[in-house]
């Protein structure tokens, strides 16, 4: 008891951390958060990771919990350093990612002195946060840190904030806190279940929309199951948290990002099944064309929320269809010799295809390059892909270091387009510091590729000089391989099929980080 007293309220916080089994502690530290790291330094059990802008860090958060299915802690400096994080934020709580945020603040007595980096902190927390609260006093540290974890461990997971003035980091601090275990995911009722199953069996195309933790393997089994006993045809969300797919598991086919392509997509269903899935919608809202993606006839059913237990609910469904012991329909393995030529889309979904290694995990921000992905990466050796769920650009290379700081034993791909990848550069330093094996294929079209596309799908008239030169990244060219060396990542530039092809593999061989440019500014 007495090595408890003489902790201070960063000592409590810290342990308290480690005894709840948060491991990791992404960090951009400041003045107000020196106790922290000192007590960081001194309490043996969470690995620090350095990150040299908050973005990196929310999103290594991000990634990290998507692949260990427990949150991390990170470490902010004040207001604007939180305000530096709040897009890979906004990404990790639409991909309900549990995360536990620590952001510094003045000493309880300074606040009122108004100093330059003073700021309402929660005001900034609150939109990218389930939980906030401010800690009062050294004491009671420990006992914030403790539900702040409680929090983020919910079912879907949530983003909590701890603000931590400095004042109550250098007090003393009280006990070590054991956080309660997160209540179990509610589960459907037979009544739901019986609903569903008729509306399955029913006439007519019907399709299974999945998100969430249905789209991990043993689940998607459920769904194959379910789809060989009622000829239903199963989906993903355009962009998912994470889905297990590959050869040996269950496909479902991803609704595309084209508003025209998705509607095509979902024209002639007459029932679609939501599990843990949201209703389609478009990404957008455009003139002329509708928000929702499916038709009017259809009528949407939802068998499980994205914070209910989504695998017991197929596994009743299957049991009521009658369906267990029916063989669901897996991916087979293609792996594709080497293509030659030019790039296109086709061409660098084939390498892909034929080079991602077993387990491997594919962090993709590939935007408008990898729109076609979908179809042939459906057949590569089994893997997890990642994808943006908010939008916010700047997410695959922070993902990719949290991604392979939870998984070190896997190779971490990471899909990225140029434009994207300038929003979060510092990952890259990150990633050597830490001996990552991370595999960055940036896709350098020299320009904001999609928003060329989007000008023309909402109407917008100006197409002249002044529009195009917003949208371009040339004059000067970014030197993606000379921007990696100087961070301490190898790299490679590729400037067709053939070499792409040969320099992945080779690549993939190596260990620790690197990065291929793929040198793609001549358009399709």
């Amino acid at each position: 008891m007495e090595g408890v007293l003489k902790m201070n309220g960063a000592e409590s916080l810290v342990r308290t951390l480690v005894e709840n089994s948060v491991e990791v502690c992404f960090t951009n530290p400041g003045t107000s958060e020196m106790h922290f790291v000192s007590a960081l330094d001194k309490v043996p059990g969470v690995r620090c990771v350095l990150g040299l802008f908050e973005g990196v860090v929310t999103g290594a958060a991000d990634g990290y919990y998507r692949i260990a299915d427990k949150p991390a802690s990170t470490l902010l400096h004040l207001g604007p350093g939180l305000g530096n994080g709040l897009a890979n934020l906004h990404n990790a709580k639409k991909a309900n990612s549990g995360i536990v945020n620590i952001v510094g603040e003045h000493a309880l007595h300074h606040i009122e002195c108004d100093a330059p980096l003073t700021s309402d902190i929660e005001g900034v927390a609150r939109p990218m946060s389930h939980w906030v609260k401010t800690a009062k006093s050294s004491m009671d540290v420990s006992k914030e840190g403790a539900l702040a974890i409680e929090q983020a461990q919910q079912s879907p997971g949530q983003i909590a904030t701890l603000i931590l003035p400095a004042d109550t980091a250098w007090g003393p601090g009280g006990e070590v806190v054991k956080a309660k275990k997160p209540a179990a995911r509610s589960q459907i009722s037979e009544q739901v279940v019986q609903r569903i199953a008729k509306v399955l069996s029913s006439p007519g195309p019907k399709a299974l929309l999945l998100g969430g933790l249905a789209l991990r393997a043993e689940s998607l089994a459920l769904a194959g199951q379910i789809a060989a006993k009622t000829g239903c045809v199963i989906h993903s969300e355009y962009n998912n948290a994470r889905i297990q797919r590959g050869a040996g598991r269950v496909k479902a086919k991803s609704i595309p990002f084209s508003v025209n392509a998705a509607l095509e997509m979902l024209k002639d269903y007459k029932h679609i099944v939501l599990v843990g899935a949201k209703k389609p919608v478009a990404f957008f809202g455009y003139p002329n064309k509708p928000s929702y993606l499916f038709s009017k006839d259809c009528a949407i059913d939802e068998l499980v929320g994205l914070g209910e237990d989504i695998h017991h609910a197929l596994q009743m469904l299957v049991e009521h269809l009658g369906a267990s012991k029916l063989k669901p329909v897996l991916a087979q393995l293609n792996q594709p010799e080497c293509p030659d030529g030019p790039f296109d889309q086709a061409g660098i979904a084939k390498v892909l295809t034929a080079l991602i290694p077993e387990h491997a995990i594919v962090v993709d921000e590939s935007i408008t390059t990898g729109r076609d992905f979908d179809a042939f990466t459906m057949s590569a050796q089994p893997h997890d892909w990642l994808n943006l769920m908010g939008g916010s650009i700047g997410f695959a290379l922070p993902a990719a270091v949290g991604a392979a700081i939870a998984a070190p034993n896997r190779t971490v791909l990471a899909l990225e387009g140029d434009g994207s990848a300038m929003y979060t550069l510092q990952s890259l330093w990150t990633m050597a510091r830490e001996r990552l094996n991370v595999k960055v294929i940036i896709f350098a079209n020299q320009s904001y590729e999609i928003l060329k596309g989007e000008l023309v799908n909402v109407g917008a008239t100006g197409s002249g000089e002044k529009a195009l030169s917003m949208l371009s990244l040339n004059s000067p060219s970014l030197d993606w391989v000379g921007l990696a060396k100087s961070q301490g990542v190898e790299g490679f530039r590729v400037k067709d099929l053939k070499e792409f092809f040969h320099t992945l593999k080779a690549v993939i061989a190596m260990n620790g980080p690197q990065l291929i440019e793929v040198d793609m500014h001549k358009p399709f």
